[in-house]
């Protein structure tokens, strides 16, 4: 049975939650605010980035929801409402209960410890809900902001894994991490 695409999620001043299609203008101006930043390591966040990019990217999360498969969060902030960014779980494997988590924060908050605290909900989140095991992180290598997120979220390194990533057109290798349930009780 599919998880309600009402759930919510808060602590200290984060609140995560599915999209919504009237989140679509937030987002898009939030895109085009962090191209320096965000653009830099995911190439989904570029100039061309437009309001129906957005709004699809909105139904694609949204179908996820339905379909049980992944799980998009828009990182707001809890006293506001503005948008902060997103955090999500994604490449849900079910036999191995495991999936793969990402996050990125709006230009203009980032530096804030934002992106670690969204990220430890939604591991939890995964870990009491969907019942995985196991969440990995994989960020190109020198994507430091990212590895200190998940560094800071209690996922430990495991490998650079060769060729993991694709990437504007090619084969990256990627820094891998993984949080399981102990972790996020020891961090």
């Amino acid at each position: 049975m599919p998880l309600p695409a009402d759930t919510e999620l808060a602590e200290g001043p984060l609140l995560l939650r599915p999209w919504r299609v009237e989140d679509a203008p937030a987002l898009h101006t939030a895109v085009q605010e962090s191209l320096e930043t965000v653009g830099r390591w995911l190439p989904w966040c570029h100039a061309g980035y437009d309001l129906d990019e957005a709004r699809a990217w909105i139904a694609h999360c949204r179908e996820g929801w339905a379909a049980d498969e992944h799980f998009a969060f828009g990182i707001f902030d809890g006293e506001n409402g503005n948008l902060l960014g997103s955090v999500g779980l994604n490449q849900r494997n079910r036999m191995h209960r495991s999936a793969s988590l990402g996050y990125w924060i709006r230009q203009s908050r980032q530096g804030e410890g934002l992106a670690w605290r969204a990220a430890r909900l939604a591991a939890r989140f995964g870990f009491e809900v969907l019942g995985l095991v196991r969440v990995e992180i994989v960020a190109l290598p020198d994507n430091r902001a990212s590895r200190r997120t998940a560094e800071r979220t209690g996922a430990r390194f495991e490998a650079v894994a060769r060729r993991r990533l694709w990437v504007r057109d090619e084969a990256r290798d990627a820094a891998v991490y993984a949080l399981v349930p102990a972790d996020l009780e020891q961090a």
